[in-house]
């Protein structure tokens, strides 16, 4: 079985967000399958998705700071700015982290390890709702 849906997430601040129960509150169809595979696509350039420690907060609050450290704003030498200080080093932390993110899929649930959870990076200081969209694929 093939499934596909486009989902809207709640607009978050910038920083990095669990949202894998904010993407399975939406898939109620995900509990058809008890096995198979689901790919998260992010439809944007200045967010990203990636998988990393679910767990204690603190990870997503140093990430944000490696990342703000790493790719500062108001750099001379950034062109693309009509968006504001924070447009180009989104677009370079997004594709940095990358736009998808794979997961198993067990039991009509995302098989993730004990301490893994779905983030979004939302990169832009007002970036709004942020639509990714999932494919699934399982029996």
């Amino acid at each position: 079985m093939w499934f596909q849906k486009t989902i809207a997430l709640q607009p978050q601040r910038r920083g990095f967000h669990l949202i894998a129960r904010e993407l399975l509150s939406q898939l109620p169809e995900l509990a058809n399958i008890q096995v198979g595979i689901a790919h998260i696509f992010i439809q944007h350039t200045s967010a990203a998705l990636c998988i990393n420690e679910n767990a204690d907060p603190t990870v997503r609050l140093d990430m944000e700071s490696y990342f703000n450290r790493s790719v500062p704003e108001n750099e001379p030498y950034f062109l693309h700015n009509y968006e504001g200080s924070d447009d180009m080093p989104a677009h370079i932390k997004a594709v940095t982290l990358g736009s998808s993110v794979t997961v198993p899929v067990n039991n009509g649930r995302f098989h993730l390890g004990t301490w893994q959870g779905i983030y979004l990076c939302e990169h832009r200081n007002h970036g709004g709702s942020r639509r990714v969209v999932v494919t699934f694929n399982g029996e």
